[in-house]
């Protein structure tokens, strides 16, 4: 079954039916679902923790990040997320959130009842299956941001952090990794990977002397991948690509 370019739910296909096979009664059943569509700014609160969630929000557009707050205000992004990107489909199963999502660009967004999507997966099992895969590549993000965070060198964080865009970017079928623009700012990048924004910027600078990459403002070119994944100890098994 073909899906229009105007479809907002086309990201999504798209990403689930890399996931597993999708027969066209299933990619019937996504295009049929209930659903109400938001646009917010950067910033805006998309879930907060402890809220208890009846919705569950598809990234149609823009770019958001997951994070956690200490008690002493500091904030750490756990994951970003992409067009295509389910962002808290946990609450499948879980009805209060433990953690926030928030828009780090301007945002289109899908949000889904909770229940028309539980009928949904019940009734087409690939789409269940799909779902499933796409959690435990989620797991899988998550386990090798813990080593990046916990046990890499500022610079090899911030290379990771970037091939990991990168080939994210391109398998959602958002342009070339080797020239793409970031949506985040230094400082949600400092939070991501527990730095300063004075940091990060120090270690952009040296990640461009060294040729591995160009970059102007926002804007990244990766001239020398060879040397930019060796810098970022990167290998993009965990990302499940071709799932």
């Amino acid at each position: 079954m073909s899906v229009a370019m105007d479809n907002p739910l086309r990201s999504l296909i798209h990403k689930l039916t890399s996931l597993n096979r999708l027969g066209a009664e299933d990619i019937d059943g996504l295009c049929r679902l209930p659903r109400r569509m938001q646009w917010v700014k950067a910033g805006t609160a998309i879930v907060s923790e402890g809220q208890l969630v009846s919705e569950c929000c598809l990234l149609v557009d823009g770019y958001a990040c997951r994070h956690k707050v200490a008690d002493s205000g500091g904030r750490q992004i756990v994951s970003f997320h992409l067009p295509g990107d389910i962002l808290d489909i946990q609450h499948l199963l879980f009805n209060r959130a433990d953690h926030n999502v928030q828009a780090i660009a301007g945002a289109q967004l899908v949000f889904f009842p909770m229940e028309s999507l539980r009928r949904l997966v019940a009734e087409r099992p690939a789409i269940g299956r799909a779902l499933w895969r796409d959690c435990l590549i989620d797991a899988s993000v998550f386990r090798e941001w813990v080593l990046n965070v916990g046990r890499r060198d500022a610079k090899t964080r911030i290379a990771h952090m970037l091939c990991e865009f990168a080939a994210r970017a391109e398998a959602a079928g958002l342009g070339s990794p080797a020239q793409f623009t970031l949506p985040m700012t230094q400082e949600d990048i400092a939070d991501a990977t527990g730095l300063t924004s004075v940091h990060v910027n120090r270690m952009l600078r040296v990640l461009t002397k060294e040729g591995a990459l160009v970059r102007s403002g926002r804007e990244i070119r990766i001239v020398d991948w060879p040397r930019m994944r060796r810098s970022a100890d990167f290998s993009p098994e965990y990302l499940h690509i071709a799932a």
